[in-house]
């Protein structure tokens, strides 16, 4: 492939074209650029590159003879083969690597009189989603890593802002582009693979962000949030980011709705939460549960209940409710899932009454509020 010439054209300006072919994603700079990337090869700020890359490296599970490989070569010698099956000069390319699907980039533009940004983004959280600050499973020694994280799943974005940049309106966008990526991740609830806290990103997120280098222009000074541009980068890579979540991991708002998108952080799963219910039903009203699971589990009333309740558990953990509170405070927010799941308000204290809270499990009490509500539903 000569990116020049071959590949869908996703954006195509006057600077730059966005192409893709195959497993990769290469965006071509047709005028001078200061970028800064993650890049093993080229990363850190330069002003010589030409293309912009990103590709899918494996396939998310199982793939331990291309792992193997790669490790046998090397960051260096791996940047290499990439180049060469693109025909691109390695030094002059910056390269990032995913097992996502490259047919489920997300392009966004983001507009403002004379101002336009654009951000490509592939993302895939189910494997190795994470918060700042949580436990981590690489550690880099002098002898590299050990030992290999096995779990998958990478934001990769390429980030245009088409306007000339000071170095430090650079080095600030990405803050923002980090900030746009965690606020969608906020969004869609996504929780992190190694804690019970919300994720900001994955273990393995890579970026690069081009802005030209043009002397007739005057460099922007700020790509903070309080400035317009700040907005676009912020706008056009939390929508990005969305677009390609949702077709990368289906991850669609209206899904994370469920019990399980709420909870599961905590430790609540499909098959924990249908063995509490089955054991605290009838045969026959497990029967009938069972035939309706998603609807009862998908119901958005059932859903608000249950994220308000990770809230509540977040406010307790990170201290803004006392402790001491934790089981009272829980206890309520069951019995507006229950009243959800039986669709009766007025049944409220009959379920408050009902319902008790283990505190060395906050969300035991979930399932049972499911199959307390369910049994009342049709009573």
């Amino acid at each position: 492939m000569n990116s020049s010439s071959h590949g869908q054209v996703l954006r195509a300006t006057a600077a730059y074209t966005i192409r893709r072919s195959g497993r990769f994603l290469v965006t071509e700079l047709l005028s001078p650029h200061r970028i800064s990337s993650t890049s093993s090869i080229s990363g850190g700020q330069r002003d010589y590159l030409k293309f912009l890359v990103n590709h899918q490296s494996c396939e998310g599970s199982g793939h331990l003879d291309l792992h193997r490989k790669i490790s046998a070569v090397g960051q260096a010698g791996y940047h290499r083969e990439v180049c060469e099956s693109l025909g691109l000069p390695s030094e002059q390319t910056a390269v990032m690597g995913t097992a996502a699907n490259m047919n489920y980039a997300a392009v966004r533009v983001e507009k403002f009189e004379e101002t336009s940004v654009c951000a490509a983004v592939t993302a895939g959280v189910h494997g190795n989603a994470a918060r700042a600050a949580d436990p981590a499973t690489w550690q880099e020694t002098d002898q590299g890593w050990q030992p290999v994280n096995p779990h998958s799943g990478t934001i990769n974005t390429i980030l245009i802002i088409e306007c000339p940049l000071t170095p430090g309106a650079l080095a600030r966008s990405v803050v923002t582009m980090t900030e746009g990526k965690s606020a969608a991740l906020a969004e869609l609830a996504i929780g992190s693979r190694s804690s019970q806290h919300l994720a900001t990103g994955t273990g393995t997120d890579q970026f690069a962000i081009a802005a030209p280098l043009d002397p007739r222009r005057k460099e922007r000074e700020s790509t903070s949030p309080h400035s317009k541009l700040g907005e676009l980068i912020g706008r056009a890579v939390l929508e990005a980011t969305k677009e390609a979540l949702r077709w990368q991991n289906g991850l669609e708002p209206s899904y994370t709705r469920g019990v399980i998108e709420a909870l599961g952080r905590f430790g609540l799963t499909l098959d924990g939460v249908r063995e509490s219910i089955k054991a605290q039903l009838s045969d026959a009203d497990f029967e009938l549960f069972a035939k309706n699971e998603k609807s009862a589990l998908y119901d958005p009333n059932v859903g608000a209940g249950c994220h308000a309740f990770a809230a509540v558990v977040d406010r307790i953990e990170y201290g803004a409710i006392p402790r001491g509170l934790a089981s009272e405070t829980l206890r309520q927010q069951a019995a507006n899932i229950a009243t959800s799941v039986a669709a009766k308000p007025s049944e409220w204290p009959r379920f408050h009454d009902a319902l008790t809270v283990d505190e060395a499990d906050l969300v035991a009490v979930v399932p049972r509020a499911i199959a307390l509500g369910w049994k009342a539903k049709w009573t």
